[in-house]
C-alpha cells in the first residue's frame, strides 16, 4: 500500500502548537541553516495567525571561523520577521564524549538556561536525520531507546521539545524554501566526512537510496516503531518500579533479583531515566545487578558518569553523585543562613534550653562518633544507636550535622531544614 502524502508544511506546524499549553511561548532553536531557517520563517506566519507568541534562540558554539557570520544571518533573519531573538554563546569540551556530543551537550545546557519553564522549543530536524539516527545507533549497538531515534514530543528539564518535520525529506525542505527564496548558511563542517553522522549523509545514504528509493523514509518508519515500543515498555517499567517502591529513594533489591535479568535491566534503566539521571553502561549495570542479593551488612557501591547506585540492606538505591565532603566545622549563633558544605542552614534554633545557656558558642560539625543526646522522655541515647535505628544509610549519616553546646548534643540536623532528632526542651524554628 501507497503511503499517504506528507502534510503540507504549515500544517505540521499547526499540529505542533496542539504541545503548547495556552499562555506558553514558542521557540525555535535557529542555527541559521536551511531547516531552521524555513522554520522560523514558516512558524513566524503560523504563530502570528495563531496569535501565540513566538522567540529564537542561537546558539553559537565558536567552533568554526563562519560562527560570526551565522549569528548575525539569525539576527537580520529575526528582524526580518519581527521574531524575538536570543543569542547564546557556549563553551564546548570535546574531550568529554567527542565533539558532536559536547556541541549536544552544551546547547540543552543553553536552552535550559535561557527558556522559561513550560515553553515549548521547536526544533528542525527531519526524516533523513532520523534515519541517520537510527543507522547511527544501530551501527554503536543501541537498544531499543537508541533505535527509536529522536522523540517527536518529549518534556525535559521543565522545557516540551517538539520536532514537527520528522516525516518530512529534507528534499521538500530544499524544495520549499528555494520556492520562498530564503536564505541561509551552509556549515562548511557538513562535508567533513570524518564526522560520523557526515559519512553517512554522503556516502552511505545515497546509496541506499539508489538501490532503495525510500530508505530514509522506511528506516524513519522503524524509529517510530521502536519509539512506540520504547514507550510501551516504559509503562509497564513504572508501574512494576510502584510495586518495588521500599522508600522514597529505594526499591526492594531482593524482589528485584526474583526478575530475568533482560527485566532488571529495563527496570533499572526505566528508573533513571525517571529520575533523570544517566543509564548505567552494560558492564557497569551488570555488576550491580550482580550484587542485588549481597549480604545485608554488604556496602554495595556502583559509580558511572553521572550517577551511582547503592545496595544496603536489600535496598537499592540511586541517587546521583555525591561529592567528598571537605573537613569543616563552624561556629553558629543559632540563626539561619549559615552557609554549610551541604548548603545553605534555613533552620533557627529558639533558647529554650539551660544547655545553650553557655559562654561557649555553639558549633556545627559532622559526627565524630560518640555523641549522646538527652531526648524527652527517652533519655540519653547514643545517636549512633538512633541512626541504626532509624536505618539511615551510611553514606547518609555522613552528611548529616551535629549541633553541639560544647561535649552536649543539642540536634542531629540534615540540611537545609530537616531535624531528625533534637534534645529535650531544644527547639528549631524552620523545620520542613
Amino acid at each position: 500500500m501507497a503511503h499517504q502524502p506528507p502534510k503540507p508544511l504549515e500544517c505540521l506546524l499547526n499540529d505542533a502548537l496542539v504541545e503548547t499549553p495556552p499562555g506558553r511561548s514558542i521557540w525555535v532553536a535557529l542555527s541559521g541553516g536551511l531547516d531552521s531557517s524555513l522554520l522560523l520563517t514558516l512558524a513566524a506566519s503560523v504563530c502570528r495567525s495563531a496569535n501565540r507568541p513566538l522567540n529564537a534562540i542561537h546558539i553559537n558554539h565558536g567552533l568554526q571561523a563562519g560562527a560570526a557570520d551565522f549569528e548575525q544571518h539569525c539576527q537580520a533573519l529575526c528582524q526580518h520577521l519581527n521574531v524575538p531573538l536570543t543569542v547564546v554563546g557556549v563553551t564546548v569540551d570535546p574531550s568529554v564524549g567527542g565533539i558532536e556530543a559536547a556541541a549536544r551537550n552544551a546547547r540543552y545546557r543553553a536552552f535550559q538556561t535561557h527558556i522559561p519553564s513550560g515553553d515549548s522549543v521547536w526544533l528542525a530536524q527531519h526524516q533523513d536525520d532520523q534515519a541517520e539516527t537510527l543507522m547511527l545507533a544501530a551501527l554503536r549497538g543501541s537498544g531499543i531507546r537508541g533505535l527509536a531515534g529522536m522523540p517527536y514530543c518529549r518534556q525535559a528539564h521543565g522545557l516540551i521539545f517538539v520536532r514537527p518535520w520528522l516525516s518530512v525529506t529534507r528534499c521538500c525542505l530544499e524544495t520549499r524554501a528555494r520556492q520562498l527564496g530564503l536564505a541561509w548558511r551552509e556549515d562548511p563542517t557538513n562535508s567533513d566526512v570524518a564526522f560520523d553522522r557526515n559519512r553517512l549523509r554522503h556516502e552511505v545514504m545515497p546509496a541506499l537510496k539508489a538501490r532503495w528509493p525510500e530508505a530514509a523514509r522506511t528506516l524513519s518508519s522503524s524509529a517510530a516503531h521502536a519509539g512506540e515500543a520504547d514507550t510501551l515498555l516504559r509503562e509497564y517499567a513504572l508501574a512494576e518500579l510502584d510495586t518495588l517502591r521500599a522508600g522514597a529513594q529505594c526499591i526492594d533489591a531482593a524482589a528485584l533479583a526474583t526478575r530475568s535479568r533482560p527485566r532488571q535491566r529495563l527496570l533499572v534503566r526505566t528508573w533513571c531515566q525517571q529520575q533523570l539521571l544517566p543509564t548505567p553502561p552494560q558492564r557497569r549495570l551488570d555488576s550491580l545487578l550482580d550484587q542485588l542479593t549481597a549480604a545485608t551488612d554488604a556496602s554495595v557501591h556502583v559509580a558511572w558518569p553521572g550517577a551511582e547506585a547503592r545496595v544496603w540492606k536489600r535496598r537499592l538505591y540511586l541517587m546521583a553523585p555525591l561529592e567528598p565532603l571537605p573537613a569543616w566545622q563552624s561556629a553558629w549563633e543559632g540563626k539561619t543562613g549559615l552557609v554549610t558544605p551541604l548548603g545553605m542552614l534555613e533552620l533557627s534554633l529558639q533558647a529554650a534550653s539551660p544547655l545553650i545557656q553557655t559562654a561557649s558558642p555553639l558549633t556545627l560539625r559532622w559526627r565524630q562518633g560518640g555523641e549522646v543526646i538527652a531526648l524527652a522522655g527517652r533519655g540519653r541515647r547514643d545517636v549512633k544507636r538512633l541512626l541504626q535505628e532509624a536505618q539511615i544509610p551510611p553514606w547518609e549519616r555522613e552528611r548529616l550535622i551535629m549541633v553541639m553546646a560544647e561535649d552536649a548534643c543539642l540536634g542531629v540536623i540534615r540540611p537545609p531544614a530537616s531535624v531528625l532528632w533534637q534534645a529535650a526542651g531544644v527547639a528549631f524554628k524552620g523545620v520542613k
